[in-house]
């Protein structure tokens, strides 16, 4: 293994990076409002965040015709599209280096204080908005895969299924424990932290989130060897031409079809139906199979486009803005779900539930999509975007 530090590169054999790549687009764009159909209902519940914590999640039921329609929708969502976010993330990550190649740009060089503001962006996203942040943890693993960039092709693959092994390792141990544990799953969430965010002002929400950081902040040491294993996964990806215009491409993408939908639907369904013990195997190790059969799902639906549509050209403008949507949608759900806005989440309860929840996300979709739509039309870049690169110039 030879490393090549911050010394200029060459560039690799990979698809051609030079112009933007549509499916690319779309796939972000699917997985920012897809994140948003597991977040709506943290936003919505008892307690917010912390509440998931006390409470867990509520279990797949088909009791009624409205919780079949909640447990459809969490199951074809619950870790699959935060998967799918991540393995793009890993994409990009070798989109950047490839561009750094081609031009004898050093490696990682100036890509250390990308990663760095990526991290400081989302600490006071954590801090100020929504306290079960991703961009805090991508930007640590980035780090780290940045450095394994340079690194052979054989080692990548060897840490890729190292990570792999030792997440499975770690999410089946976890899992052992909840099912030999005799004491009831979840609980009720205290009357203190409901009306901290039915009541409560921003300034204590912030206090509450900075008390208990700790807790809230599991969720990324915890998935860590998941987070290597999909932004490699999403480098080999890439570099394979799974999101090439080309029929090689296209054969990929249904292959990954085949088995991501073949495979990890059935399984999805029996770890959702195995009740909140297999929780952990559910949303950290049987849903990343799933986002591989949507990537192959969605590529097969987008090669089969000839003219895009409103809902292709949204769904391509917030896939654009990715960053910028993903910070919005959750400053959105806050201000309609606490008391610090609107307060739906204590107004409406239970009350027409689960449909206020599926409206207000299916709403906040619609706001994405078009206020990045015209956003486009005057700008190249989102705002947040656009701020993060005039911050690195200087």
């Amino acid at each position: 293994m030879t490393d090549t530090g911050t010394k200029p590169l060459r560039a690799p054999a990979s698809p051609p990076t030079g112009r933007r790549l549509v499916l690319l687009d779309v796939l972000r764009g699917v997985a920012i409002l897809g994140t948003l159909m597991t977040n709506v209902w943290i936003f919505t519940g008892p307690g917010a965040e912390w509440g998931v914590l006390q409470s867990g999640t509520a279990e797949v039921s088909f009791g009624s015709f409205p919780e079949a329609a909640r447990s459809v929708f969490v199951l074809l969502a619950n870790g699959k599209f935060l998967a799918l976010l991540t393995i793009l993330f890993g994409v990009g990550l070798a989109i950047q280096y490839d561009s750094a190649a081609r031009r004898g740009q050093p490696w990682p060089g100036r890509y250390r204080w990308r990663a760095l503001f990526l991290f400081a962006e989302g600490t006071l996203h954590f801090v100020l908005v929504f306290a079960w942040d991703v961009l805090m943890g991508y930007a640590v693993t980035a780090l780290l895969v940045a450095w394994l960039l340079t690194r052979s092709r054989r080692a990548r693959r060897r840490v890729m299924w190292w990570a792999a092994g030792a997440h499975l390792t770690v999410i089946g141990l976890l899992t052992a424990a909840l099912v030999l544990d005799d004491t009831e799953g979840g609980g009720t969430v205290s009357r203190e932290v409901v009306d901290l965010y039915a009541h409560g002002g921003y300034l204590d929400q912030i206090a509450f989130r900075l008390e208990n950081a700790v807790a809230l902040r599991m969720e990324p040491v915890l998935t860590f060897f998941l987070l290597v294993f999909l932004f490699l996964l999403g480098v080999r990806l890439f570099r394979a031409g799974a999101f090439g215009a080309d029929e090689a491409g296209r054969r990929l993408r249904s292959r990954m079809a085949a088995w991501g939908l073949g495979l990890g639907l059935p399984l999805n369904v029996a770890t959702a139906l195995g009740g909140p013990d297999l929780f952990l195997l559910d949303r950290y190790g049987a849903a990343p199979l799933l986002a591989v059969g949507y990537i192959g799902l969605i590529g097969t639906l987008v090669d089969r486009v000839r003219r895009p549509g409103p809902l292709m050209t949204g769904l391509v403008s917030v896939g654009r803005t990715a960053l910028s949507g993903y910070v919005l949608q959750n400053v959105l759900c806050v201000l309609a779900s606490y008391g610090i806005g609107l307060g739906l989440a204590e107004r409406l309860g239970d009350t027409g539930r689960p449909w206020w929840v599926m409206g207000l996300w299916a709403a906040v979709c619609a706001v994405l999509m078009a206020g990045s739509t015209l956003w486009l039309r005057r700008f190249s870049a989102g705002p947040l975007e656009a701020f993060q690169k005039w911050a690195l110039r200087r």
